[in-house]
């Protein structure tokens, strides 16, 4: 028998996926503070501590004005900030 059907199958595992985080913006009720920045996330216990890449999206509500600063966001979490009184600053 072939070497191939021999070994064990696995599959592939990214390495981006080790250290990017994703993060909905119902999370952000967790932060005291309302500017958001991945120190802030990472102090607050959102990400891990060695997520180099962090996307919001936008599942949740939000009943505070948040403002975002660094932290990319998608077209709906984008609207559900702006609709919440918050803003996205690039």
């Amino acid at each position: 028998m072939p070497l191939q059907r021999r070994l064990p199958k696995f599959g592939f595992s990214s390495r981006k996926s080790l250290v990017r985080e994703d993060v909905r913006i119902g999370t952000l009720e967790k932060l005291a503070d309302v500017t958001v920045t991945p120190a802030s996330l990472r102090t607050a216990g959102v990400i891990a501590k060695n997520a180099k890449n962090v996307k919001l999206f936008g599942e949740g509500r939000l009943s505070r004005a948040y403002t975002i600063c660094g932290v990319p966001v998608t077209k709906g979490a984008r609207a559900a900030i702006e609709a919440g009184g918050g803003r996205v600053e690039d």
